[in-house]
């Protein structure tokens, strides 16, 4: 005699799409309906009855998508999917606070092997064995009736209907409680399964489908190069630090009560670097804000299209410089896509590549050679390099720290943050933010040896949620994400050669470090400081624009319709603006 969980008898088919809307409501939105039970609005009887109302909706508009989605011919494996998207889409929102929503389906989409090995847990095998296997079991072993073709249409279809209207009966009776809940409380509209991942799906294919058949534009393409060097031991080298993960609230320079930078901190002391404190982030992940601080759009025209263009590295290569990308994350997500680049994940280091995954300062050592492939020709004008860190990017923090770096102990050493204390947490990432330090302070060091002009310009790419509210990692929709996943730290250090070669006193920019910084403010900046005139240059957002000799009394040129007749250059003087415009 053998043990089924399925029943011998038949079911009617419409009941197996009314079975798996009711498994999906419940079990499968848990975290949505302890999300709803944990509002300080929801302690009251008319709360539970607008909670009640909330979940026949649910419920209702389930079974209408269901009846349309579930026939026979694919009705087992499509069942299987929805319980692994609600059973995975449960885990990571309850076990880490966030939503499913477009970039957050983009992030899990281009998730490498390194970041999806640190998210697996026992917990997650746990989840899938009691969301997936169990209930998948029964669902596929389950016999169903057969039933004529129309009929089953006719019955699927009026159940669709009678589901239908039951929602919107019970939307128009608590309308006034769901209006209100959802409009405090936007995420709990990227937390009911499976419309998130349905509506995410949807916006990120239409989305890629689009700007898949884009051609890329080019911009600035009248980017010239002024007061080059004439060979490559003179002409400026500039090191720009993308930080992963990092948040200001753990950053010392920014006053946090723990010494997580004392390396950036002897720098500041010595007059030689200089932090802004008031920076805030285009995105809260590295695939929107990575292509974001890079393009000249800024964060609200980045959001707004879904035309392809080309970048800052792409204007600084057009105007002759030397570019080079070295990646220790996921990828550039198409930022150097025209340039030379290079990751680490193809280099193998025992010391500080192990298991695979490779410390930051790989890319340092690495560094030199790479610069000697570039082209000399370049070179000899000046060269940019972008260095991706892996940063302090979680959940397993402590894989980002050597050894010897464990300063904060005992650290958090599980990827389940649930399973660690608040200060474990903090500790682990604590730590990563002082390699990070050390990181940026091995790289001034070597700046400091070459005797060429150098810089280092150092900004993260978004912040990091520690528990906060409930919350872990980031991600949160823009509009709603705390301040830990956006405001950010942001250094620049210069070499007395270049301070020379540009013309500058390391004072002329002091008054923007209190003031409000956003990526926004990098295309210009790094225009700037690499000597590029171009018509996109906007000195507005050119957090050196004090610098520069004649304090610019210059109309703002965006290259885009419309725009005036002179455009102004990063040395203060005005040039014949192109009268075709780069894009738009």
């Amino acid at each position: 005699m053998t043990l089924s969980l399925a029943s011998h008898r038949p079911l009617h088919p419409v009941a197996m799409p009314l079975i798996l809307a009711l498994w999906l409501s419940t079990i499968g939105n848990a975290p949505l309906w302890l999300a709803l039970l944990d509002l300080p609005e929801s302690h009251s009887p008319r709360a539970w009855l607008g909670i009640a109302g909330f979940g026949v909706v649910v419920l209702a508009s389930t079974v209408a998508f269901l009846s349309l989605l579930v026939w026979p011919r694919w009705r087992k494996p499509v069942g299987l999917v929805l319980l692994l998207i609600a059973a995975f889409n449960s885990y990571f929102m309850y076990t880490y606070g966030v939503v499913i929503d477009p970039s957050m389906l983009t992030n899990a989409v281009q998730t490498d092997a390194r970041e999806v090995r640190d998210l697996l847990s026992w917990s997650m095998l746990m989840v899938v064995m009691l969301g997936v296997l169990l209930p998948g079991w029964w669902w596929w072993k389950q016999p169903v009736q057969q039933m004529p073709a129309r009929a089953l249409v006719v019955k699927q279809i009026s159940l669709a209907v009678v589901a239908t209207l039951v929602m919107l009966v019970m939307v128009w009776l608590s309308f006034e409680n769901l209006a209100s809940t959802m409009r405090n409380h936007k995420s709990l509209r990227y937390m009911v399964n499976p419309f998130n991942t349905v509506y995410a799906t949807t916006r990120l294919v239409v989305g890629q489908s689009a700007h898949a058949s884009q051609l890329v534009q080019p911009i600035g393409a009248d980017a010239v190069l002024l007061g080059s060097a004439s060979d490559v031991d003179t002409s400026p080298l500039i090191v720009l630090v993308v930080g992963e993960t990092a948040r200001a609230a753990n950053v010392g320079l920014a006053g946090y009560d723990r010494d997580t930078t004392p390396r950036l901190k002897q720098l500041q002391d010595r007059g030689e670097l200089v932090y802004f404190s008031n920076v805030s982030s285009c995105g809260t992940n590295t695939q929107v804000s990575l292509p974001c601080m890079f393009s000249d759009l800024g964060r609200d025209g980045y959001g707004k299209t879904e035309a392809r263009f080309e970048n800052l590295l792409d204007v600084l290569q057009r105007a002759g410089l030397a570019v080079l990308w070295l990646d220790n994350q996921s990828g550039c997500k198409g930022v150097c896509d025209r340039v030379p680049h290079a990751e680490t994940r193809e280099l193998k280091d025992p010391a500080l590549c192990p298991d695979g995954e490779c410390f930051d300062e790989k890319m340092l050592r690495v560094l030199p050679e790479r610069l000697g492939q570039l082209d000399p020709v370049r070179r000899a004008r000046g060269t940019v390099v972008v260095m991706h860190q892996m940063g302090s990017h979680g959940p397993a923090y402590y894989k980002r720290t050597p050894t010897g770096f464990k300063v904060f102990t005992p650290e958090c050493r599980s990827n389940v943050l649930q399973e660690c204390s608040g200060q474990e947490i903090i500790n682990a990432y604590d730590n990563s933010v002082r390699y990070a330090d050390h990181f940026l302070g091995q790289t001034v060091a070597w700046l400091k040896s070459q005797k060429r002009p150098t810089a280092l310009v150092y900004v993260s790419d978004h912040g990091e949620s520690l528990g906060e509210k409930g919350l872990y990692l980031h991600g949160m929709p823009y509009a709603m994400a705390p301040k830990e996943q956006t405001h950010v730290p942001m250094a620049v250090w210069f070499s007395s050669p270049m301070l020379n070669h540009l013309g500058w006193d390391k004072s002329c920019w002091l008054d923007q470090t209190n003031q409000p910084v956003t990526h926004d403010n990098l295309f210009s900046s790094m225009l700037s400081l690499a000597h590029v005139q171009t018509r996109l240059y906007k000195p507005q957002l050119d957090v050196f624009s004090g610098c520069q000799s004649g304090q610019r009394q210059v109309q703002t040129v965006t290259g885009r319709p419309g725009a005036p007749e002179h455009a102004a250059n990063p040395l203060g003087t005005t040039v014949d603006a192109d009268p075709k415009p780069s894009h738009g």
